[in-house]
């Protein structure tokens, strides 16, 4: 924008000419020449700001920071300024996540909130004036893993990559579905071998002794119900989920060893073979058979999959300590056995 006035006379050999300087919205020249007036404009027209992207640093699972710097507002006031990112290539402040940071040239400093762990954005700074829009380069960045996961009763667990998973390195303990309703704690055998609705139970009803090394042991039902168990972002794994687990360790044959916690502080001798080379940290916790009764604490563990067999009887899998095999069997949905949660 201009901001010089002035009348100016400029001779020449044949003619004199008269220039004036009018500040308007821009300033013109005015050539008077006998009788007739020509009109030139003497200003650049105003632009969209000039805007530069700061690097992306302090990185975490949910968290980022980032900013940039208007070095020319265009001839126009920059009225809103910040950094915008998404998970596609060139983010846009109409379709994706932004941060406002204040107004005018300058640098400034972006705090990026709610990212998901594990993952890749792309993010670039932005201005605005009255001409538009400005974007200064594109950069991305990829947040750090999780390291663990809470459910809807804040039961915190640590989580383990094993080849493209994320599963939890612990059995699911929450006594509740994530709209928050209870999970009924059924205690009696008489009432446990006529469930047709969901319940679990602790290992011999003793969550004190049990409940915090080894989780909970549900039924099928509870596995099934659409209200959900596994934190927010993980689900109870499929037969498929299992056999890509199982392939990736080694097969059926060898996984077993790679799966469970080393020693026998928890499992029973000889807890053959166990390494726990992914840190899955597999714990035998026993279960509950159809008609109630528990065994195997020490000596084998057992998972429920969602993917049922038939009306009766849905796939699970099974590890003991005297040998490294994956077992792959259907058992009745009234059995109460542990849940390991997945990615989803």
């Amino acid at each position: 924008m201009c901001n010089n006035f002035g009348i100016y006379i400029v001779e020449t050999n044949k003619f004199n000419f008269t220039i004036m300087k009018l500040i308007l919205k821009y300033s013109f020249i005015l050539i008077v020449s006998a009788g007739v007036i020509s009109m030139f404009s003497s200003c650049k027209k105003s632009t969209i700001p000039t805007v530069t992207t700061a690097p992306v640093t302090e990185k975490t699972e949910s968290t980022a920071k980032s900013g940039g710097n208007v070095t020319d507002d265009g001839g126009e006031a920059v009225t809103a300024r910040g950094v915008v990112w998404g998970k596609t290539e060139n983010p846009t402040i109409t379709a994706d996540n932004k941060t406002m940071n204040g107004i005018g040239t300058g640098s400034f400093v972006s705090e990026i909130t709610d990212l998901d762990p594990d993952q890749t954005y792309y993010l670039r700074a932005y201005a605005v004036n009255k001409e538009g829009t400005a974007y200064g380069d594109q950069v991305s960045f990829t947040t750090e893993k999780a390291t663990s996961v809470t459910d809807v009763e804040g039961n915190v667990y640590d989580l383990v990559y094993i080849g493209t998973q994320v599963w939890m390195a612990e059995n699911l303990k929450t006594t509740k579905f994530n709209d928050g309703s209870v999970i009924p704690n059924v205690i009696e055998k008489a009432e446990w071998i006529n469930l047709t609705t969901p319940g679990y139970s602790w290992y011999s009803n003793n969550e004190d002794t049990y409940g915090k090394t080894y989780g909970a042991l549900y039924n099928w039902y509870a596995v099934a119900d659409e209200r959900g168990l596994c934190p927010t972002g993980f689900h109870v794994p499929t037969d498929d989920d299992w056999n890509t687990l199982v392939t990736f360790a080694g097969g059926v044959d060898e996984a077993g060893g790679k799966l469970k916690e080393e020693g026998t502080i928890h499992w029973n001798t000889p807890n053959t073979a166990a390494t726990d080379f992914y840190g899955f940290k597999a714990l035998p916790g026993g279960r509950r058979c159809y008609e109630g009764n528990f065994w195997y604490i020490g000596e084998g563990a057992r998972w429920w999959t969602s993917t049922q067999f038939n009306t009766e009887l849905a796939w699970s899998r099974n590890v003991s300590y005297d040998n490294t095999i994956v077992r792959r069997d259907y058992k009745e949905k009234t059995y109460g056995m542990s849940i390991r949660c997945v990615k989803d």
